[in-house]
């Protein structure tokens, strides 16, 4: 019985050390926009400063919950940092529990110095990986047509211009061409949406924009200027305390979903600040999460 208990003692260990399946997000040579100069991964007290590899992590969810919906996460960090591990990603790891299988994307910093354009290296970087995620959606079991986009913070930012510009920046010659990368819904979370003021988020325009913050460049990449009645649904969460990024980023970008007719759900709770999250959430805030799969199952894209 001791021999027993040792050996799945040691199988449990392994299982829940066994990290998450990584995707290149391009070919050896291929990857757009690049100077070609060598860039490893850079990590300061546990975030990732540099990526020297675009890629995706896999949550697939279990057969036995699988919905058939999917979500690509896109991790904030202020266009500055993201995340070094990606082993436990908490929004991920929730998300495939309800049976919706996540995806998280880990895209290149505009301050690259291989970058010949440094403002759309993060947006190719999604694309590509929502290609990836619908090309290889009977492998994991998905409804390519339920497959949606999460972004928190700065990450709320990428999100949400992938589902609001149209431009195919990421395409490089291959098989995956053929694969859409406009999402079926968003969920953003305290999402970074204007770049104009006084509503800016100074830190993450500035960042993705670096030199070149011209006006043509700030209207592009203010997103609530450009919804249109095809814009996917948004699922918004925004704190009404939150001092880092103004919960009017949320309004106006409900707003302007509203005026294109384009049906989502705002929410904004009297407490919260930046921290919103799963499991760090106290008060009214705290249920954000479920409601999101609640719209979901709404808007259909869960059964």
């Amino acid at each position: 019985m001791k021999i027993f208990i040792y050996i799945v003692f040691i199988l449990c260990g392994v299982h829940t050390s066994v990290a998450q399946e990584k995707i290149l997000l391009w070919p050896q040579g291929k990857m757009p926009n690049s100077k070609g100069v060598i860039v490893s991964d850079t990590i300061i007290d546990g975030r990732l400063f540099q990526v020297g590899e675009p890629r995706v992590y896999v949550y697939p969810a279990a057969k036995e919950k699988n919905t058939g919906a999917a979500i690509l996460i896109v991790p904030g960090g202020g266009y500055l940092r993201l995340t070094a591990d990606y082993s436990n990603i908490p929004i991920a790891s929730y998300y495939q529990q309800q049976g919706i299988s996540a995806f998280v994307v880990c895209h290149r910093m505009p301050a690259s110095p291989d970058l010949e354009v440094p403002e759309i290296a993060p947006w190719q970087d999604i694309q590509r990986a929502m290609r990836i995620i619908c090309a290889n959606a009977a492998k994991w079991g998905i409804d390519s047509n339920r497959i949606g986009v999460f972004g928190g913070s700065a990450g709320g930012h990428g999100a949400s211009t992938l589902a609001t510009h149209k431009e195919d920046i990421s395409a490089i010659g291959d098989e995956l061409d053929c694969f859409s990368y406009t999402p079926a819904f968003m969920i953003l979370l305290s999402p970074v949406i204007s770049f104009e003021s006084p509503i800016v988020h100074e830190g993450s325009r500035d960042r993705l924009l670096r030199d070149n913050s011209s006006e043509e460049l700030i209207e592009f990449f203010s997103n609530e200027k450009h919804v249109t009645p095809d814009t996917p649904p948004a699922f918004l969460v925004h704190a009404n305390d939150d001092k880092v990024v103004s919960p009017l980023n949320s309004i106006v970008f409900y707003q302007a979903l509203k005026n294109a007719g384009v049906e989502s759900s705002l929410h904004i709770f009297p407490y919260g600040g930046h921290r919103l999250g799963i499991g760090n959430c106290t008060g009214s805030a705290a249920v954000w999460p479920n409601l999101s799969i609640d719209w979901l199952k709404e808007m259909k894209f869960v059964e």
